[in-house]
C-alpha cells in the first residue's frame, strides 16, 4: 500500500477502504490504470483505516447518524468513510485529486475527470435530487476536488465532532456542511450505480449486498434502514433471527462477469498475488468460488 507520509502533489486518485474491501481497492486501482490512454500522468493511492491510528480513540463510541445516537465499529464493512476527507491534507493541500470507494471501478479514462474545468468549485460529485425523506444532496463516494480551496477539511477532528453531536454523519457524508456554491454537480455516469452502459465512466458497486465478490457470504455491514424496503428487511430479519442475513448475486450478470475479468487480469499481471487473494477468500472477504468465477468470466470474453 502507499505510504501516507509520502504523497506527491500531481494529479492523484485515492481509493480509500479498509482490511475488508481490499480486493475490491486493488482491482479498482488496476482498472484505473489499464483503461487510461495516459496513466503515466496520475498516481493511485490506497489508503486504509488501519494506517490511520486515530480510527482507535473512535471504536465502540456513538456518534450522530441521521438524527439518532448509533455505535461506531472499525471492523463494519464502510468504516473507511471518514477518509474520504483526509484527501486535500494528504495532498498538502495543492493539486487535484479524485477520491472513489472500493467497490467503483474505472471503464473510462480518469485523466478526462482530473482534468475538467470545475468552474471555481472546490469539489464535483454526483447530485442526489431530494425527497420528502431527504434533502438534496452530493454522493461523496467520487469526488474530484481542488486541493488547495479545502483547507478547512481535517478529517479527525471533524469525525470528533459527531461523537460530540455538534454534526451529523449523513450531513459530513451528503456534502451538505460545505459553503454555499462550492460543491458542483458530477455527471451520473462518473459514479453509475450498478448500472453498466456504453457511457459509464466510473460504475459503483453501490448496493452493498449484491457486490459481485462477496455473493453468498454472510453480511458484514450495519444496514442503516434507509428506506422503506431496508427498513422492512432489517425487521424482518430480527423477527426471524437471521441477523444481517447473505449478500445475493448481483442483478446484472454483466457486472459481475466484468469484475471478475478485472480481478483475472490482476492475478495475470501480479498487481494481485494469488496468495493475497486465497487469504481473502479464507477470511470470508470474497466468495469461495472466486477462481470459478475468473474462468467463467475469461470463457465468456472469448
Amino acid at each position: 500500500m502507499t505510504d501516507v507520509t509520502e504523497m506527491t502533489l500531481r494529479n492523484a486518485v485515492f481509493i480509500h477502504t479498509n482490511p475488508k474491501q481490499i480486493v475490491g481497492a486493488l482491482v479498482a486501482r488496476h482498472a484505473l490504470k489499464s483503461r487510461s490512454a495516459a496513466p503515466e500522468r496520475f498516481d493511485v493511492h490506497i489508503i486504509q483505516t488501519t494506517d490511520f491510528p486515530a480510527f482507535a480513540q473512535f471504536e465502540g463510541r456513538s456518534y450522530l447518524r441521521e438524527g439518532k445516537q448509533v455505535m461506531w465499529r472499525n471492523d463494519d464493512l464502510q468504516s473507511f468513510t471518514p477518509l474520504r476527507f483526509a484527501v486535500p491534507e494528504l495532498m498538502n493541500h495543492a493539486g487535484r485529486a479524485v477520491l472513489i470507494d472500493p467497490d467503483i471501478f474505472a471503464l473510462g479514462d480518469i485523466n478526462e475527470l482530473l482534468d475538467r474545468d470545475m468552474g471555481g468549485a472546490a469539489v464535483m460529485a454526483r447530485q442526489m435530487e431530494g425527497d420528502f425523506r431527504r434533502p438534496l444532496h452530493f454522493a461523496s463516494s467520487v469526488m474530484l476536488m481542488d486541493c488547495a480551496k479545502l483547507r478547512h477539511w481535517q478529517w479527525s477532528s471533524d469525525f470528533e465532532r459527531t461523537f460530540r453531536g455538534e454534526r451529523d454523519y449523513r450531513d459530513w457524508m451528503w456534502l451538505l456542511l460545505e459553503p454555499a456554491g462550492s460543491v458542483a454537480p458530477l455527471e451520473s455516469v462518473w459514479n453509475d450505480f450498478d448500472r453498466l452502459t456504453p457511457e459509464t465512466r466510473l460504475l459503483h458497486n453501490t448496493h452493498r449486498r449484491t457486490q459481485p465478490w462477496k455473493t453468498g457470504l454472510p453480511s458484514d455491514f450495519t444496514p442503516r434502514g434507509t428506506t422503506f424496503k431496508s427498513r422492512a428487511g432489517i425487521w424482518l430479519r430480527k423477527l426471524t433471527g437471521r441477523g444481517a442475513g447473505r449478500y445475493r448475486r448481483h442483478p446484472d450478470a454483466a457486472q459481475e462477469r466484468l469484475f471478475f475479468r478485472m480481478l483475472g487480469e490482476c492475478l495475470d499481471n501480479g498487481s494481485i498475488d494469488r496468495a493475497l487473494l486465497e487469504a481473502e477468500i479464507s477470511r470470508g472477504h470474497v466468495r469461495p468460488d472466486a477462481m470459478d468465477c475468473i474462468a467463467k468470466a475469461a470463457r465468456a470474453a472469448v
